[in-house]
C-alpha cells in the first residue's frame, strides 16, 4: 500500500508572519510539524526565527530519514535537529524557553497497519468507510491553555507579545522541566507516544496542526466522524473559510486565545495500493 495526495492546505494566522507549520508526504510517509512561536526576536540560530528554522530542519529530515518504524524514524529526526542546532546557533539561548520546538505527528504504512508517532498536539484521523479513529493526543474536555488565556484576560489577547504579563507567563510555561515535544533538545523526545491501527487501500487519512484540528478540539463545530465527512463532502478549503469565520466572528470571550488565528495546516490522502 502506499499514500495518494488527495489536497493539502496551510495558512498562516497572520500574513505579516511566517508560517512556522510544515507538512508532508511521500509513498509510505507523511507528517505535519507545528513550530512553536517565537517568544523572542530572531538571533539564536540567525536572522531567521527559530520556529520556522526547526520546521524547516525537521520537515527535510522527515523526508529524507531512511525508512525505519515510525517512532525510529522520529528519534532519527530529533537527533538530526540536535546536530543542526549545535550547527547553526550563534549564541547560548536567553533561557530554555528560547530553545526551538514544535509539536509533530508523523504517520507510516506498516504492512496492514498505520503506525503513528507524535509529541504535543497535532493530530489525525483515519476514515475508514462510516468509522473514523483519532491518532494523536485525545480531545480533553478541559483546554489548559484556554483557560490560561482565560485567566490572562485583562492583559489583552490577540497579539501576546505585546504584553508583558503574558509574554512572561508564556516563557515560563514553555521553560518548565517535563515538556515533551519535538525540540533541538533530546530530553524533550525521551518518550514519544505511539499507535497503531488497521488501514485498507480506500482508507482517508487527515493529518492535522492544532490550529486546523481547532474545529474538534477548541470550537466544537465537529466531532472526529463529523470532520471527516466534511472533509470528503467539501475539501479543506472549505473548511479553512469556516475555521477562520469562527475566528474572525469571536471577541476572544467564548473562545480565549492568545492570537486571534494560529498556523492552520492540513493533509488528506488516500491509502492505495
Amino acid at each position: 500500500m502506499h499514500f495518494d495526495l488527495i489536497q493539502s492546505l496551510s495558512l498562516a494566522g497572520d500574513a505579516a508572519v511566517p508560517n512556522d507549520d510544515r507538512a508532508g508526504a511521500g509513498e509510505m510517509r507523511a507528517w505535519v510539524i507545528d513550530g512553536a512561536t517565537d517568544l523572542g526576536p530572531p538571533g539564536l540560530v540567525g536572522p531567521r526565527g527559530g520556529a520556522a528554522w526547526l520546521s524547516s530542519e525537521a520537515h527535510l529530515a522527515f523526508a529524507t530519514t531512511p525508512d525505519a518504524p515510525v517512532e525510529a524514524m522520529s528519534r532519527a529526526v530529533g537527533m538530526h535537529l540536535a546536530a543542526a542546532f549545535e550547527a547553526a546557533r550563534t549564541r547560548e539561548p536567553e533561557g530554555r524557553w528560547e530553545l526551538p520546538l514544535a509539536s509533530f505527528l508523523a504517520a507510516r504504512i506498516a504492512g496492514s497497519k498505520l503506525e503513528a508517532a507524535w509529541l504535543g498536539d497535532c493530530v489525525a484521523l483515519l476514515g475508514s468507510g462510516e468509522t473514523t479513529v483519532r491518532l494523536g493526543p485525545v480531545r480533553e474536555t478541559r483546554d489548559a491553555e484556554a483557560e490560561l488565556a482565560a485567566s490572562l484576560a485583562s492583559h489583552g489577547l490577540g497579539a501576546p507579545k505585546k504584553s508583558e504579563p503574558i509574554l512572561a507567563s508564556l516563557k515560563e510555561r514553555r521553560g518548565r522541566p517535563g515538556i515533551r515535544v519535538l525540540s533541538v533538545d533530546p530530553v524533550t523526545m525521551a518518550e514519544i507516544d505511539t499507535a497503531a491501527t488497521p488501514c485498507a487501500p480506500g482508507d482517508d487519512l487527515l493529518l492535522m496542526t492544532d490550529g486546523f484540528a481547532a474545529l474538534v478540539d477548541s470550537y466544537g463545530a465537529y466531532d472526529e466522524a463529523g470532520l471527516m465527512a466534511a472533509v470528503r463532502a467539501s475539501g479543506l478549503a472549505a473548511l479553512a473559510a469556516e475555521l477562520r469565520a469562527i475566528e474572525t466572528g469571536d471577541d476572544f470571550a467564548r473562545f480565549p486565545r492568545f492570537k486571534r488565528s494560529d498556523d492552520a495546516t492540513a493533509l488528506w490522502l488516500r491509502i492505495a495500493g
